[in-house]
This record gives C-alpha cells, structure tokens and sequence, in this order.
C-alpha cells in the first residue's frame, strides 16, 4: 500500500467518524426522556421550573389551552428544552388533580372551563373564613 493511499484511508475513516459522532448527538437531542411514558408531556412550571409528566390529552382542555397561550406570549415557541408553563406550582398541582378525578371518575372534563371556575371551586372551603380574591395568587410571574 503506498503512502498516498494510506492517507486517503485515515482521512476516509475521520470522515466516518464525524458523521458517527454528528449523528449520535443529533438522535442524543430527539431522545425523550426515560421517564415520560407513551401519551405524556414533560412540563416545566413556575418560577422554579418543577418538571411534571402530565397526559397529553390534557393538553385539549380549555384550561391548559389558556396555559399555553400564556406560555407562548411569555415564553414564544423558539423556546428550547421542556415546555414551560407560566403557573404558580400550587395552582398547577390542583388542576391536575382535579383532571385526574374528573376524567378517571366520569370521564367529563368540561364542569369547569376557566380559570375563574376552577379557582372557586378550588377555594370552596375557605371561601366564608377568607377574601377569596386577596388570596388568589397571579398566572404570571
């Protein structure tokens, strides 16, 4: 094998293992984490960015639309990395629940279809001890 020929072999093989390496990075970023089950969403929510696996039908809801046109006006959909919803994490974790029930118990997620309806019911019990305005907390940090 003459010299030239060795050359063109290496250069051939670092060119190999560039594309190798290019194309094992690029899969590396589309990989959905280990943890999100088929038909669920990673969400990052609140100041803080606690991350939440929540299905994917939830997105639908007239609720977590509201959500995520607050995230685009906030966030816009160049954002890179977990969707990030702009919601106090309390508030978030009682939407869920309250999903959760609804859906599982009758299947029917339109009792409440605003944010208004689903914080009253939320704060039914203390609504008589408490200001139930003045003690709401804001979507938008």
């Amino acid at each position: 094998m003459s010299s030239c020929s060795k050359i063109r072999h290496i250069v051939r093989l670092r060119q190999m293992l560039r594309r190798w390496r290019k194309k094992a990075a690029t899969a590396a970023r589309r990989r959905v984490p280990t943890d999100v089950p088929s038909g669920h969403v990673a969400v990052t929510v609140g100041a803080s960015c606690k991350r939440f696996v929540v299905r994917a039908a939830y997105l639908n809801h007239p609720m977590f639309k509201k959500l995520l046109s607050q995230a685009e006006e906030e966030f816009g959909f160049a954002n890179s990395g977990p969707l990030a919803i702009p919601c106090d994490e309390s508030l978030f974790e009682e939407l869920l629940r309250y999903l959760d029930r609804f859906d599982s118990v009758n299947n029917n997620m339109s009792r409440f279809m605003n944010f208004g309806d689903f914080q009253r019911y939320c704060h039914m019990d203390i609504q008589s001890n408490l200001d139930f305005w003045a003690d709401s907390r804001p979507l938008l940090h």
